[in-house]
């Protein structure tokens, strides 16, 4: 999970959340098996980006199975438990190399998206 466009530019905010879901061993990627994006016009707060990243979730073409990994500043630093309240099956911030490299396929797409719509 990877939310991109937390600042405001031209006077307005454009979030853009990635969700990617794949098989990853600790330190690969073994397959992507799908990509969901959203969007926000919102002004970034917890709330706004646990929001968007449900979203992401679930436009995916199925639900993932394992957690939702994303870096710890994607929700300002909440402890993982009081985040994790917001996800099923369950969340957790990145800790692998192969849960790091995924959420760089989620950071290019969020980031990709949101340039092409600006």
């Amino acid at each position: 999970m990877d939310i991109s466009g937390r600042h405001e530019e031209r006077g307005e905010y454009l979030m853009v959340g990635a969700a990617v879901a794949a098989s990853v061993g600790s330190n690969r990627i073994r397959e992507v098996t799908g990509i969901g994006l959203a969007t926000s016009r919102l002004e970034p707060t917890l709330e706004a980006t646990l929001s968007i990243a449900d979203e992401a979730i679930g436009a995916l073409p199925d639900l993932p199975e394992g957690p939702v990994v994303a870096e710890r500043g994607e929700f300002y630093e909440e402890p993982e438990r009081a985040v994790g309240a917001s996800f099923a099956p369950e969340f957790k911030y990145v800790e692998s190399i192969g849960e790091r490299r995924t959420i760089e396929i989620a950071h290019h797409a969020a980031y990709a998206t949101r340039a092409l719509i600006l």
